[in-house]
């Protein structure tokens, strides 16, 4: 899915843009995706994925993408 992080599910939200006139229009926010390779420990390959700075910053306090993929279980279920 486009737009979508590979390992959080984030994907873009609807809000609203408030004018002085408390004129309402629908506006999207953008999840702050990178391309990112990440080596893999488990198969030994490196894998592309498309991650949000927060699960980039994730994967770095967890270590690997086994063991944050091991801890979140019920993300990929």
């Amino acid at each position: 899915m486009a737009r979508t992080c590979d390992l959080t599910g984030k994907r873009r939200l609807l809000a609203n843009k408030v004018s002085h006139a408390n004129n309402k229009t629908k506006t999207k926010k953008q999840v702050n995706l990178h391309t990112k390779k990440v080596f893999d420990p488990a198969t030994g390959s490196v894998v592309r994925l498309k991650l949000s700075s927060a699960a980039i910053r994730t994967l770095d306090k967890v270590g690997s993408i086994t063991k944050y993929v091991k801890k979140n279980a019920h993300l990929f279920e």
